[in-house]
């Protein structure tokens, strides 16, 4: 179950970092499931078994270190952002679904090392399992080289892709939230949505919204989800208000 070296390189070049110490690698892509058989394999005693370990530990190191580089990136990348921005942006930026991307980015499942009961449920594609191996990876990366190499390899996986692929919706400001402040702030009632129709396949679905204000249509919105058409209504909205 030990990887080879040819192995942990072509992981590195995908990663485009080369461990200084390779064991760092290593115990980031072992899994629990896999301490039992690991430790039979090489035959330790109870008294050696700490010498086998798994990657929760780097996983929660990792967590932390994410964020902080999270918060470092967006608030470099907007500096116009308010906190609330901020703070919706990195929560977009390092949930699940983005780090489990990265981890498929790298084809990291490959080499995770599993006990053979994970394995055969199909551990390797369990998007908790990946999320929480490139956690690891990331505090793998900064114990073997530091804050800079961390730093340049979230921002080539993790941050400039998340933010190609979803860019739009991390970038744009919550306008549904400006629009009740901005109504708020002249003592009037919150905006209403409704939902006034469906379109196309289920793979491909467009709906449409109405926002209505004490009783009176101000504007409409489509989009690919409810939210974002609810998202375009209020910045139609806003714009109407804002010239009145």
């Amino acid at each position: 179950m030990k990887m080879t070296r040819s192995v942990e390189v072509q992981l590195e070049e995908r990663l485009g970092h080369r461990f200084r110490s390779p064991e760092l690698l290593e115990r980031a892509l072992t899994h629990s499931s896999a301490i039992p058989e690991l430790r039979a394999e090489r035959k330790i005693d109870l008294a050696g078994a700490a010498a086998v370990q798994d990657n929760e530990r780097l996983e929660f190191l990792g967590d932390a270190v994410l964020e902080l580089l999270a918060r470092e990136y967006l608030l470099d990348s907007f500096p116009a952002w308010s906190e609330g921005q901020l703070s919706k942006g990195r929560a977009r930026l390092v949930n699940a679904h983005s780090l489990q991307d990265a981890a498929r980015r790298v084809n990291l499942g490959e080499h995770l090392r599993l006990g053979r009961g994970e394995e055969k449920t199909g551990g390797r594609e369990k998007p908790t399992l990946l999320a929480d191996a490139f956690e690891a990876v990331v505090a793998a990366v900064y114990l073997d080289a530091g804050l800079d190499a961390t730093r340049k390899l979230l921002k080539r996986l993790l941050f400039e892709q998340a933010l190609e692929e979803r860019g739009a919706r991390i970038a744009d400001p919550d306008r549904k939230s400006a629009l009740q402040e901005f109504l708020q702030g002249r003592g009037m009632p919150p905006a209403e949505y409704r939902l006034t129709g469906e379109t196309g396949p289920d793979h491909q679905k467009v709906f449409a919204v109405e926002l209505w204000i004490s009783g009176e249509r101000m504007a409409g919105g489509a989009g690919s989800t409810k939210k974002e058409a609810e998202q375009r209504a209020a910045q139609s909205a806003m714009e109407l208000l804002e010239r009145v």
